[in-house]
């Protein structure tokens, strides 16, 4: 296990993208600030911590013990000022962009000078979140990918005011907490893996759509063709077909482009209810984490 750091970092929304990083950063070592406005949502927030944290530990032979400690390192909190004393901070709310330019406003005012401002969004470029603050230089992005604690990947987004210290320092960050990074040297929406991942399932979703093949079949020949761990439908499950079509709505609006036109099947799903995995039916039915086809 590693030694506590002196060094608090804010981790601000308390979803299950959120609930990851916190997970992630106490792991290695941090004390983690966790800011939600609802005490129910925290209470959510390290109850999945907890679950994931005992999983893990299952895994991997650790006592039960060190996962109460890592827990105990994650300061939840209702009141934004205690980030003031945090030199990281890692926005990771709903992707919208007013809602993390308040954030990120508030970040500006209370952080310290030469804090590490870091946005997890999934495709909004990062230098129209940056505008909110006096210090464009010090806001980067840091997309983690879920499930936080399994995945590797850390994409550093560079927008365009920010320093190459601070693409330095977000870099030493995430590996320090153990992921492998790519650096995105262009601010456009979607980033890199965003674009790919979209096009990929949309292009899957058409595939059901025309009766060609179902989902679980498209998911297994992916997985049999190219090696990867989840099909695409499964990943869009997984994401949430609301976030999905939502994101793909931004893209295609952005860059005019056929391949991400949202097939009419994926807005039938959002539109009754069907957003995957959180709900429960999507793409497949989900019991707790394992999918089923419907």
């Amino acid at each position: 296990m590693r030694e506590d750091s002196t060094s608090p970092v804010a981790v601000v929304g308390a979803g299950v993208m959120g609930a990851g990083i916190a997970q992630v950063v106490a792991a290695a070592g941090h004390h983690v600030v966790l800011y939600s406005r609802g005490a129910q949502t925290l209470d959510r927030a390290r109850e999945t911590i907890r679950a994931s944290l005992v999983r893990a530990g299952a895994r991997s032979g650790h006592p039960a013990e060190e996962a109460e400690e890592i827990l105990a390192r994650i300061r939840p909190t209702t009141d934004l000022e205690r980030v003031a004393v945090c030199p990281v901070a890692i926005e990771s709310v709903a992707e919208d962009l007013g809602l993390k330019q308040r954030i990120f406003a508030e970040l500006d005012r209370l952080c310290p000078p030469n804090a590490l401002l870091a946005t997890n969004t999934s495709g909004i470029p990062v230098s129209d979140i940056a505008r909110a603050t006096r210090r464009p230089g010090d806001v980067v992005g840091m997309h983690f990918f879920s499930p936080v604690p399994r995945m590797r990947l850390c994409e550093i987004v560079r927008g365009r005011d920010t320093t190459d210290r601070t693409v330095r320092a977000a870099r030493a960050f995430a590996e320090a907490v153990g992921k492998e990074c790519v650096v995105v040297e262009r601010d456009l929406p979607g980033f890199v893996t965003t674009r790919l991942i979209i096009a990929y399932v949309l292009e899957a979703v058409r595939l059901v759509e025309a009766g060609i093949c179902d989902a679980a079949d498209v998911d297994r020949a992916c997985r049999l063709a190219f090696g990867h761990a989840m099909g695409p439908l499964a990943t869009a499950d997984q994401a949430g077909l609301d976030v999905l079509c939502e994101v793909a709505v931004g893209l295609e609006k952005e860059y005019r482009h056929p391949v991400f036109a949202t097939p009419a099947l994926l807005h039938r799903l959002v539109a009754d209810g069907h957003h995957g995995r959180k709900t429960g039916q999507g793409f497949h039915h989900w019991n707790n984490t394992t999918p089923t086809q419907p």
